[in-house]
């Protein structure tokens, strides 16, 4: 094991370097990153950066002598674009191969787009620095802001722009903005949030076409007809994970790289972060989490096993998200999305909010919304644990 590629340079890649370096590998660390910042946080986007309260130098995860400190060879601004398992080298766009004794797949994920709409100026989506940067300059009390998508991303740019002045329409295809990851109660409690602050949500409806005029865009086209003035439209629709790059190469990709419960894709060849869909044993079900949190744990347990493959242990934790919209801060533990039941325990005002998932006759996950952190981390044993819905809801842990 002499040298380890990580390709993919955003947190969970270089978690994995910060973790490997721990473990004292001193072999060498090739990092590889297609955009040509060291690694930075991507959940400052949406809301410190957008809003200008930070500039882009904070956004860095680490200081310079920080990463200095780890001894990488450094590879920024350069796009990985393929792999040879059979020699074992990441072909590089500049045309450099790089060989690796272990691989270590951290690509993340790509915003969907919307057809037709590639060159039209005003047309936004959000994942880079880049990205927010050219939205930022946009967003002026003036301006009218289309939002096509009401997940976390579309969601959380609909409380920065209306705190910046601007008119916002936030558009959801499904029943309610967020619904698909945290249940239909709880997106009718943000959407209330969203109307308070003058958020004008339209759900159930499509996007026919974004018009445009000389380049630029003018307005949004729905499915029945009616036209969404528009100065600027953020296209919010989810997410691609970047796997291209691994055609041809053998490991099996479906909506990510496929990985086991030690987040192993092939012998030596481990997923990590966004890119990643693993089976975690503990909900007994694969899956793929695009959150921060995640990426850091995920790293840390790749490292670990594979520098000590005789004491490796799966990989399963109870994962972990939060979102800032306006002044109400989201917290959530285990695994939402699929639920069965979102029992919704406590309810004060428009403000607080504690609902409970259940899965078959198993709690699977918790969220609180406008409550101390620690309601909702009471809540992580249970999930942790595998309790029993009957057992866990009743003399529930609350506020």
């Amino acid at each position: 094991m002499n040298r380890i590629v990580v390709v993919g340079a955003s947190a969970g890649g270089l978690a994995t370097a910060e973790a490997l370096r721990r473990a004292r590998f001193e072999g060498a660390i090739t990092l590889v990153g297609d955009e040509p910042y060291a690694p930075y946080d991507r959940p400052p986007l949406s809301k410190q950066l957008l809003k200008g309260d930070w500039q882009p130098e904070r956004l860095a995860l680490r200081p310079a002598a920080d990463i200095d400190a780890l001894g990488l060879d450094l590879r920024l601004g350069t796009t990985a674009i393929g792999l040879d398992r059979n020699s074992r080298q990441v072909h590089l766009a500049d045309g450099s191969l790089v060989p690796y004794d272990a691989l270590v797949v951290a690509t993340g994920v790509r915003p969907r787009r919307l057809p037709g709409c590639d060159g039209v100026s005003g047309v936004h989506v959000l994942r880079t620095i880049e990205d927010a940067l050219a939205l930022k300059e946009r967003l002026r009390p003036d301006r009218r802001l289309v939002i096509v998508g009401g997940g976390f991303i579309g969601a959380e740019v609909a409380a920065t722009a209306r705190a910046l002045g601007i008119a916002v329409t936030l558009l959801e295809a499904g029943t309610v903005p967020m619904g698909q990851a945290v249940g239909d109660e709880t997106g009718r409690f943000l959407t209330r949030i969203h109307l308070a602050h003058g958020v004008d949500v339209r759900t159930d409806t499509s996007v026919h076409e974004i018009q445009s005029s000389a380049g630029r865009v003018t307005g949004v086209l729905l499915s029945d007809g009616s036209v969404l003035p528009a100065d600027d439209v953020l296209v919010a629709i989810g997410s691609l994970p970047n796997t291209e790059w691994l055609d041809g190469s053998g490991l099996l990709l479906q909506d990510g790289l496929l990985c086991d419960e030690y987040c192993a894709a092939a012998p030596d060849v481990y997923g990590v972060g966004d890119v990643a869909r693993w089976h975690n044993p503990l909900f007994g079900t694969p899956m793929r989490i695009e959150h921060r949190t995640n990426a850091a744990e995920q790293a840390m347990a790749v490292a670990r096993n594979h520098l000590t493959p005789d004491q490796r242990r799966p990989f399963a934790p109870v994962p972990y998200f939060w979102s800032d919209q306006y002044d109400v801060k989201i917290h959530a533990y285990g695994h939402l999305r699929g639920h069965d039941e979102a029992l919704v325990l406590q309810t004060e005002d428009a403000q607080r909010l504690l609902v409970a998932y259940r899965r078959g006759e198993r709690l699977t996950g918790a969220l609180a919304a406008g409550l101390p952190p620690k309601t909702v981390r009471a809540w992580r044993s249970l999930v942790a644990a595998g309790t029993a819905w009957t057992e866990a809801v009743i003399g529930a842990p609350v506020a």
